[in-house]
């Protein structure tokens, strides 16, 4: 088992969902963990299960998408430790954003891209310049395989996971010759209140092919971070959706336009 032993790491989302496990599963590996959330009530409930195991671990309430609060909140960590190394850019939101609603907005769209994009670019940005300076450093930045394979109804969301997938791209190749780690996470559809919010009661869950737990998505990025794969994928299957949409562009939009009708 991969240890992190006294490195120092900031996750966010860290309230539910795999950014909780994540954060769990670095105390226990030896880190001492900044897990940073929206919510107080669930925070205080992580921050007493990550003491259990990293005492000097604790919790604190930041919206990511509320920009010169996050950077600060990740100034104050470098302050308080001489130095964050590892970055886990969990945190996201979703919602549907179906085309042709009479009165349709951008907001949406906006909402979106400052929670899933722009606080993720700025976290990025914000820790990169010390991380570069030591030669040493780890980002995880979470797409999602909407990127790859954008669902009906679900634009602006698979829209800002595709652009944290080309912004991290951009990213770990500048900098890989230069000690730091960027990765880009692909979790595969995984049962969080998030992954849940999609299922109509009428809907069968994806298949298990595409499926995961949290734990087993935490367990991959913590033996995979800091390795040489910029990538992490949790599943195989939706590497093959670009692959389909190129060989047999004319089935892969029917199959989608089924899924559509549906």
């Amino acid at each position: 088992m991969k240890r992190y032993e006294g490195a120092v790491a900031v996750v966010t989302g860290a309230s539910a969902g795999i950014g909780r496990r994540m954060a769990l599963d670095l105390a226990t590996r030896g880190a001492i963990v900044i897990g940073l959330a929206r919510r107080r009530e669930l925070l205080a409930e992580l921050e007493r299960e990550l003491n259990r195991a990293s005492p000097r671990s604790r919790t604190q309430p930041c919206d990511v998408s509320e920009i010169d609060a996050f950077t600060t909140a990740l100034g104050d960590v470098e302050r308080e430790h001489g130095r964050i190394d590892i970055l886990i850019n969990n945190a996201a939101i979703e919602q549907p954003t179906p085309v042709g609603v009479p009165n349709g907005q951008l907001e949406p769209y906006r909402r979106l891209f400052e929670t899933n994009f722009f606080g993720l670019v700025a976290g990025t940005l914000a820790v990169m310049p010390r991380m570069l300076e030591r030669r040493s450093g780890i980002i995880v930045n979470l797409s999602s395989d909407s990127a790859r394979a954008p669902e009906p109804r679900a634009s602006a969301y698979a829209a800002t996971k595709a652009a944290v997938a080309a912004f991290s791209e951009s990213v770990a190749h500048e900098v890989a010759e230069r000690g730091v780690h960027v990765h880009v996470l692909y979790p595969a559809w995984v049962p969080t209140a998030m992954g849940m919010s999609g299922i109509g009661p009428d809907d069968s869950l994806p298949p298990k092919l595409v499926r995961r737990t949290e734990e087993q998505v935490s367990e991959l990025v913590m033996e995979r971070m800091g390795g040489a794969r910029m990538e992490i994928n949790a599943a195989w299957l939706p590497l093959l959706a670009p692959i389909g949409r190129t060989l047999a562009p004319r089935a892969y939009q029917r199959g989608m336009r089924r899924f559509a009708a549906r």
